[in-house]
């Protein structure tokens, strides 16, 4: 949650994400903070090195959990949680990222250390994840699953 809300900030957005919005909140920023608008020795051009890498970043990950997007992928989403199994997951901090068995990867927001837990002990971690997690938190496709698959 913290890294939505670092790019929430960022981008200037307080409400639900719209593409059209953001992509024009991209292109101000890339116009601002662009490293070619400084020149060599200006003390800038590593800020502006470092806030153009911030910028791209932060407008591929909001992208990718704007409604929008959801929307587009929600069949093969709806398809990968009802018909495949659990291959790997891992948690850091709030993060759940869970592998299928069909090579995609999806992260979950804001998952805390006790759901976890129960996901670890559940005797069927599959049914366990269908009911509290699948659609009960913000998530995205991960990018490892379009470098795996």
């Amino acid at each position: 949650m913290k890294r939505i809300n670092e790019y929430k900030k960022l981008y200037g957005i307080d409400k639900p994400i719209v593409l059209s919005e953001l992509k024009q909140a991209y292109r101000v920023l890339v116009k601002q903070w662009h490293p070619d608008k400084f020149q060599d020795g200006d003390p800038l051009k590593a800020e502006a090195e470092e806030m153009g890498r911030r910028v791209v970043d932060g407008y591929h990950f909001l992208v990718s959990i704007a409604p929008e997007t959801k929307a587009a992928q929600l069949e093969d989403y709806l398809r990968t949680i009802n018909e495949c199994g659990i291959a790997d997951f891992r948690h850091k901090g709030l993060l759940l990222e869970i592998t299928f068995t069909d090579g995609s990867c999806y992260e979950y927001f804001g998952v805390n250390a006790n759901v976890f837990k129960k996901l670890i002990n559940a005797d069927k971690q599959v049914r366990f994840a269908k009911r509290f997690i699948y659609e009960s938190y913000l998530y995205r496709q991960s990018k490892k699953a379009s470098v795996e698959a």
